[in-house]
């Protein structure tokens, strides 16, 4: 990271809908993030135009629609990357996936030593948080059902691809939760923003 600069953030919003709390919690974040004078870059996947849907796999490159395009390109000139999604099945919602599947792609966000299969990380030198809002209390997905969404982001996504540190806050259960508690996981992202842009 370039110490001179201010701390560049990506901020994911991987909830398809504008009107859902994830959103509420990602303008939290990244409101408090750009009063600490980090450059914030702000992604709504569900508000991207493209096809969630890698036809071919890996066999033929489809081209990236100018908004992944652009939305990759803030993904790589960050310093740090935070994720906030619902847990939708135990997994991220479609769109979410369909992100990852169009531009975390070999050549790009990870790449194979030649002859082999193992793999090169790009994304190194970044830091993230992943902030998931549930149904049920943190702790009950955590250790009851495993916290498969968390863990194929961090381990199988992120981690692979060069991201070495990276926290996890859950947020739950949002469902019948009151105003005041709402208010309080609002106040929470600003406590994450402000954490954030402290570390180096």
């Amino acid at each position: 990271m370039n110490h001179s600069a201010h701390k560049r953030i990506a901020v994911i919003n991987g909830h398809p809908s504008k009107s859902s709390f994830n959103a509420a919690l990602a303008h939290a974040y990244a409101a408090c993030a750009a009063k600490c004078q980090a450059q914030v870059d702000l992604i709504e996947v569900g508000q991207l135009d493209f096809d969630p849907n890698l036809k071919n796999g890996y066999e033929q490159r489809m081209e990236l629609e100018p908004d992944l395009m652009d939305a990759w390109q803030k993904i790589e000139l960050a310093d740090h990357l935070v994720w906030i999604f619902p847990v939708w099945w135990g997994g991220l919602p479609a769109a979410a996936k369909g992100f990852i599947d169009r531009v975390f792609l070999p050549g790009r966000a990870f790449s194979y030593y030649e002859n082999s299969n193992r793999i090169k990380g790009h994304l190194l030198n970044k830091t993230a948080r992943i902030i998931t809002t549930l149904d049920q209390p943190g702790w009950m997905y955590k250790w009851y059902f495993g916290e498969p969404s968390t863990r194929q982001l961090k381990k199988t996504t992120l981690e692979f691809c060069g991201v070495k540190k990276i926290k996890t806050v859950y947020i739950g259960a949002v469902r019948g939760s009151s105003e005041l508690k709402r208010e309080k996981w609002l106040k929470l992202m600003e406590e994450c923003a402000k954490q954030d842009c402290a570390q180096a």
